[in-house]
């Protein structure tokens, strides 16, 4: 049984969850902008965030000339513009159909080292306000694999290497047709650097996550299930359709 002061939410289908986490997202930005004028939210990129991203870029209520927005990994070694790239879904699926007041995504066409310099200098210049993330079929959170995980992590941002399992999951996902074809390395932010977060907002969906979201939920943080550390989050909301979330 998971711990009953978490923040869970379970609906029947992945549109309903990632509605409802849209709706929640929404309110919070909604809230927050009556008094600020820069919002800084750092988004996943995948498959589950769909439903909920489709919501955000509805809304009536959202001012997004108040929003920075970052992503929060990237693979290495695809070309400028691959419709695999974590920046090319953000712009699909988000960036495309709101006026953003500011776009920071990794790039990692770019000379690696200086690109992690200058993205962690964006990163930090303020705190992250929200942070809209996923958990992996490996309980990896972003691209910090169970092998790479660390929850003191000294680093804002580091490039690593992706987990078989990891890599699966992109296949898994439909993102790419092979495990070939699925790069090897990446760029992600730390764990510390996503848990500094102040709203954190979590969906998860389908049946092969399920085992990762018991582990998440088990109450043993550990690096590996690396989700696990978001239970000691003060302000964590998880959002799970019932596949993910069978037998909890």
């Amino acid at each position: 049984m998971p711990n009953l002061n978490l923040n869970i939410h379970v609906f029947p289908t992945k549109e309903q969850t990632g509605n409802a986490a849209g709706k929640a997202i929404e309110t919070c930005i909604v809230n927050l902008q009556k008094t600020r004028n820069d919002i800084r939210i750092i988004f996943a990129a995948a498959p589950s965030q769909d439903a909920m991203l489709n919501h955000l870029s509805s809304s009536k209520l959202i001012d997004w000339s108040k929003i920075t927005a970052f992503n929060m990994d990237e693979y290495i070694g695809l070309k400028p513009g691959a419709p695999q790239l974590f920046s090319s879904y953000l712009q699909r699926n988000l960036f495309s159909k709101v006026d953003l007041k500011e776009i920071n995504t990794i790039n990692t066409n770019h000379d690696v080292p200086n690109e992690i310099e200058q993205y962690e200098q964006l990163l930090t210049a303020a705190p992250i306000d929200i942070v809209c993330l996923g958990i992996g079929e490996n309980g990896h959170i972003a691209f910090n694999d169970p092998p790479v995980a660390d929850f003191n992590d000294p680093q804002t941002i580091k490039v690593v290497e992706l987990d078989h399992a990891c890599r699966v999951q992109q296949v898994n996902d439909g993102c790419f047709k092979t495990i070939s074809d699925v790069p090897k390395k990446a760029i992600t932010l730390t764990i510390p650097t996503l848990n500094n977060g102040t709203h954190l907002f979590c969906v998860v969906v389908g049946h092969k996550k399920n085992e990762a979201v018991k582990n998440t939920l088990s109450g043993i943080i550990t690096t590996t299930c690396p989700a696990s550390i978001l239970t000691k989050h003060p302000d964590c909301s998880f959002y799970f359709d019932a596949q993910a979330y069978k037998g909890i």
